[in-house]
């Protein structure tokens, strides 16, 4: 019987219970919108990072390339090499 009586007071509002604030559950939302636009930013970011060093990476492989096939030697690709790095 006296699980009775607790749920008829809690039911009518004047039992033991916290009477704070509500909680706020339109953070959720936000939560998770944050977290995808933060996923968002890093694959973004991370692709235009490797885009712009993309091409200095094949102009060294290229440069490479002439080198091992003996298209040039050793001093013009070093000098070629410096150039590549400067930019």
């Amino acid at each position: 019987m006296n699980t009775l009586t607790d749920l008829a007071t809690l039911a009518a509002g004047t039992g033991d219970r916290w009477d704070g604030p509500p909680f706020p559950f339109f953070l959720f939302p936000l939560f998770w919108l944050a977290a995808f636009a933060l996923v968002a930013v890093l694959i973004w970011t991370g692709r235009r990072r490797r885009d712009r060093t993309a091409g200095r990476r094949a102009g060294e492989q290229r440069l490479a390339e002439r080198l091992a096939d003996g298209s040039i030697d050793a001093q013009e690709y070093r000098a070629r090499l410096e150039i590549l790095r400067e930019k």
